[in-house]
């Protein structure tokens, strides 16, 4: 089911940061989205997500970045960064 594994990182100040576990769990967790294929989300370690073949990047990306700022983990002027890692 979780056959890709992604990295999740805000670009803030020129600088990457992995986000943290806690955020990446916090937003698997919950499915604020009602977006079923979110459930095929989960969290291994900072930075780190592995997710299932038929989640949308983009979608992911803006429905992650969407529910950081409305928990005030991401800085006003950072950037979130998915990407799939290849293996």
């Amino acid at each position: 089911m979780f056959s890709r594994k992604i990295r999740v990182e805000y670009e803030e100040d020129s600088r990457l940061h992995p986000c943290p576990l806690k955020w990446l769990d916090g937003f698997s967790m919950r499915n604020f989205t009602n977006a079923p294929v979110f459930d095929d989300t989960i969290p291994v370690a900072d930075g780190f997500m592995e997710i299932g073949a038929r989640v949308p990047l983009e979608d992911l990306k803006s429905s992650m970045e969407d529910w950081f700022r409305r928990k005030s983990y991401l800085p006003r002027n950072a950037v979130l960064k998915v990407e799939e890692v290849r293996q």
